[in-house]
Protein backbone atom coordinates (compact mmCIF):
# COMPACT_ATOMS: atom_id res chain seq x y z
CA UNK A 1 0.00 0.00 0.00
CA UNK A 2 1.29 3.58 -0.77
CA UNK A 3 3.06 5.05 2.11
CA UNK A 4 0.37 8.07 1.71
CA UNK A 5 -2.18 6.68 3.10
CA UNK A 6 -5.04 8.88 3.31
CA UNK A 7 -7.18 9.66 6.58
CA UNK A 8 -9.89 8.48 6.99
CA UNK A 9 -12.61 9.37 9.50
CA UNK A 10 -12.82 13.04 9.87
CA UNK A 11 -11.69 10.66 7.78
CA UNK A 12 -11.66 9.57 10.45
CA UNK A 13 -7.73 8.58 10.19
CA UNK A 14 -5.67 7.16 12.55
CA UNK A 15 -6.76 4.30 14.41
CA UNK A 16 -10.35 4.53 14.60
CA UNK A 17 -12.28 1.42 13.03
CA UNK A 18 -12.28 2.59 9.45
CA UNK A 19 -12.95 0.48 6.42
CA UNK A 20 -10.28 2.38 4.70
CA UNK A 21 -8.14 2.01 6.95
CA UNK A 22 -7.54 -1.59 6.71
CA UNK A 23 -9.86 -0.35 9.52
CA UNK A 24 -11.72 -1.47 7.62
CA UNK A 25 -12.04 -4.22 9.07
CA UNK A 26 -11.86 -6.81 10.09
CA UNK A 27 -13.47 -9.29 11.32
CA UNK A 28 -14.01 -10.44 7.68
CA UNK A 29 -12.20 -13.29 5.46
CA UNK A 30 -9.51 -12.21 3.53
CA UNK A 31 -10.33 -11.19 0.01
CA UNK A 32 -9.05 -13.64 -2.92
CA UNK A 33 -6.81 -12.32 -4.97
CA UNK A 34 -8.13 -10.32 -8.35
CA UNK A 35 -7.49 -12.64 -11.31
CA UNK A 36 -7.45 -10.37 -14.71
CA UNK A 37 -7.07 -6.89 -15.52
CA UNK A 38 -10.99 -6.00 -15.19
CA UNK A 39 -10.76 -7.24 -11.94
CA UNK A 40 -8.18 -5.26 -10.44
CA UNK A 41 -9.99 -2.45 -12.12
CA UNK A 42 -13.66 -2.96 -10.40
CA UNK A 43 -12.46 -3.25 -6.94
CA UNK A 44 -11.10 0.27 -7.00
CA UNK A 45 -13.49 3.35 -6.43
CA UNK A 46 -12.67 6.92 -5.47
CA UNK A 47 -13.73 8.65 -2.27
CA UNK A 48 -13.73 11.88 -0.58
CA UNK A 49 -11.16 12.76 2.31
CA UNK A 50 -13.27 15.09 4.89
CA UNK A 51 -10.51 16.02 6.48
CA UNK A 52 -7.94 17.33 3.91
CA UNK A 53 -11.18 17.76 1.79
CA UNK A 54 -9.06 15.85 -1.79
CA UNK A 55 -10.08 12.88 -3.80
CA UNK A 56 -8.85 9.30 -2.77
CA UNK A 57 -8.93 5.72 -3.98
CA UNK A 58 -9.81 3.05 -2.17
CA UNK A 59 -9.82 -0.96 -2.64
CA UNK A 60 -13.19 -2.69 -1.88
CA UNK A 61 -11.96 -5.62 -1.68
CA UNK A 62 -8.72 -5.55 0.22
CA UNK A 63 -8.98 -2.40 2.05
CA UNK A 64 -6.12 0.26 0.96
CA UNK A 65 -6.30 3.23 0.20
CA UNK A 66 -4.07 6.00 -1.14
CA UNK A 67 -3.79 8.89 -2.12
CA UNK A 68 -2.00 7.82 -5.93
CA UNK A 69 -3.47 6.73 -8.62
CA UNK A 70 -2.58 2.72 -7.96
CA UNK A 71 -0.20 1.16 -10.25
CA UNK A 72 -1.58 -0.82 -13.07
CA UNK A 73 -5.42 0.48 -12.65
CA UNK A 74 -7.11 2.25 -15.58
CA UNK A 75 -8.64 5.62 -14.48
CA UNK A 76 -11.42 5.18 -16.74
CA UNK A 77 -12.76 2.04 -14.96
CA UNK A 78 -12.86 3.30 -11.56
CA UNK A 79 -16.12 3.66 -9.73
CA UNK A 80 -16.80 7.52 -9.72
CA UNK A 81 -13.60 8.64 -11.22
CA UNK A 82 -13.75 11.78 -12.72
CA UNK A 83 -18.05 12.52 -10.55
CA UNK A 84 -16.38 14.04 -8.11
CA UNK A 85 -14.85 17.18 -8.81
CA UNK A 86 -12.07 19.51 -6.79
CA UNK A 87 -14.73 22.22 -6.22
CA UNK A 88 -17.05 19.44 -4.69
CA UNK A 89 -15.19 17.69 -2.83
CA UNK A 90 -13.62 21.30 -1.09
CA UNK A 91 -17.83 21.74 -0.53
CA UNK A 92 -17.87 19.19 1.75
CA UNK A 93 -18.47 20.13 5.28
CA UNK A 94 -17.62 17.00 8.20
CA UNK A 95 -19.63 18.85 10.37
CA UNK A 96 -23.13 18.02 8.10
CA UNK A 97 -23.78 14.40 7.78
CA UNK A 98 -25.56 13.01 3.92
CA UNK A 99 -28.66 10.68 3.38
CA UNK A 100 -27.76 7.64 5.56
CA UNK A 101 -25.06 8.82 7.73
CA UNK A 102 -24.32 8.77 11.28
CA UNK A 103 -22.42 10.86 13.59
CA UNK A 104 -20.62 9.31 16.63
CA UNK A 105 -17.51 9.56 18.63
CA UNK A 106 -15.80 6.85 20.34
CA UNK A 107 -12.62 5.78 22.53
CA UNK A 108 -10.75 3.65 21.48
CA UNK A 109 -8.15 0.96 23.97
CA UNK A 110 -5.54 -0.66 22.10
CA UNK A 111 -3.48 -4.10 23.10
CA UNK A 112 -0.44 -5.51 21.86
CA UNK A 113 -2.65 -7.81 19.48
CA UNK A 114 -4.12 -4.87 17.64
CA UNK A 115 -3.45 -4.09 13.85
CA UNK A 116 -1.19 -1.44 14.55
CA UNK A 117 -0.25 -1.89 18.51
CA UNK A 118 1.16 1.70 19.32
CA UNK A 119 -0.65 5.05 19.41
CA UNK A 120 0.12 8.79 20.20
CA UNK A 121 0.45 8.14 23.54
CA UNK A 122 2.72 5.25 23.65
CA UNK A 123 4.87 3.98 20.74
CA UNK A 124 4.49 0.19 21.53
CA UNK A 125 1.05 -0.99 23.07
CA UNK A 126 2.31 -4.28 25.86
CA UNK A 127 -0.94 -4.62 26.99
CA UNK A 128 -3.08 -7.71 26.40
CA UNK A 129 -6.01 -8.17 25.14
CA UNK A 130 -7.49 -9.45 28.16
CA UNK A 131 -6.02 -5.73 30.35
CA UNK A 132 -7.58 -3.76 27.67
CA UNK A 133 -11.14 -5.24 28.09
CA UNK A 134 -10.98 -4.24 31.79
CA UNK A 135 -9.31 -1.02 31.02
CA UNK A 136 -12.45 -0.21 28.92
CA UNK A 137 -14.84 -2.00 31.35
CA UNK A 138 -13.72 0.89 33.73
CA UNK A 139 -14.05 3.70 31.57
CA UNK A 140 -17.35 2.53 30.18
CA UNK A 141 -18.79 2.59 34.33
CA UNK A 142 -17.17 5.60 34.79
CA UNK A 143 -19.02 7.07 31.91
CA UNK A 144 -22.25 5.73 32.95
CA UNK A 145 -21.97 6.87 36.84
CA UNK A 146 -22.06 10.02 35.51
CA UNK A 147 -18.56 10.23 36.93
CA UNK A 148 -17.09 11.33 33.75
CA UNK A 149 -18.40 12.16 29.86
CA UNK A 150 -16.50 9.82 27.06
CA UNK A 151 -15.93 13.11 25.17
CA UNK A 152 -13.46 13.78 28.53
CA UNK A 153 -11.83 10.43 28.90
CA UNK A 154 -11.16 10.00 25.04
CA UNK A 155 -9.50 13.36 24.93
CA UNK A 156 -6.48 12.03 27.16
CA UNK A 157 -7.00 8.17 27.14
CA UNK A 158 -8.18 7.13 24.09
CA UNK A 159 -5.37 5.32 21.41
CA UNK A 160 -6.83 6.66 18.72
CA UNK A 161 -5.84 10.11 17.01
CA UNK A 162 -9.60 11.39 17.36
CA UNK A 163 -8.67 11.63 20.82
CA UNK A 164 -7.77 15.66 19.82
CA UNK A 165 -11.07 15.89 18.59
CA UNK A 166 -12.68 14.18 22.38
CA UNK A 167 -12.89 10.90 19.92
CA UNK A 168 -15.51 12.64 17.66
CA UNK A 169 -15.28 10.49 14.15
CA UNK A 170 -17.41 13.07 12.40
CA UNK A 171 -20.81 11.50 10.44
CA UNK A 172 -19.87 8.39 8.38
CA UNK A 173 -21.92 5.88 6.51
CA UNK A 174 -22.63 2.25 5.44
CA UNK A 175 -19.15 1.09 4.46
CA UNK A 176 -16.56 3.55 5.79
CA UNK A 177 -15.83 1.56 8.88
CA UNK A 178 -14.85 -1.97 10.24
CA UNK A 179 -18.16 -4.55 9.93
CA UNK A 180 -18.49 -4.82 13.81
CA UNK A 181 -17.31 -1.33 14.76
CA UNK A 182 -20.53 -0.08 11.74
CA UNK A 183 -22.97 -2.34 13.53
CA UNK A 184 -22.81 -1.18 16.71
CA UNK A 185 -22.76 2.26 15.95
CA UNK A 186 -25.97 1.84 13.88
CA UNK A 187 -27.83 0.22 16.44
CA UNK A 188 -27.87 3.01 19.40
CA UNK A 189 -30.28 5.91 19.50
CA UNK A 190 -28.58 9.11 19.71
CA UNK A 191 -26.86 10.00 22.68
CA UNK A 192 -26.79 5.68 23.68
CA UNK A 193 -23.66 4.65 25.03
CA UNK A 194 -21.99 1.03 23.24
CA UNK A 195 -20.80 -1.87 25.71
CA UNK A 196 -17.29 -2.77 24.84
CA UNK A 197 -17.08 -3.05 20.84
CA UNK A 198 -14.12 -5.24 19.12
CA UNK A 199 -12.70 -4.98 15.96
CA UNK A 200 -9.27 -5.18 14.39
CA UNK A 201 -7.71 -1.56 16.28
CA UNK A 202 -9.17 -2.67 19.75
CA UNK A 203 -11.87 -2.38 21.61
CA UNK A 204 -14.02 0.33 21.28
CA UNK A 205 -17.11 2.45 23.90
CA UNK A 206 -19.10 4.54 20.88
CA UNK A 207 -21.21 6.96 21.45
CA UNK A 208 -24.24 8.10 18.77
CA UNK A 209 -24.26 11.78 18.88
CA UNK A 210 -26.39 12.56 15.60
Amino acid sequence: MSSTKPEKATPHNGNVALNNEASASDTASAPQQPETVEDVNSQWETRISRSRKIVYYYNRATKESTWDLPPGVDPSKIKGYGEVTVQQAQNINPLEGGAGQIRASHLLVKHKGSRRPTSWKEPTIKRTKEEALEVIKSYHSRITSGEITLEELASTESDCSSAKRNGDLGFFGEGQMQPSFEEAAFKLEVGELSEPVWSDSGVHLILRTK
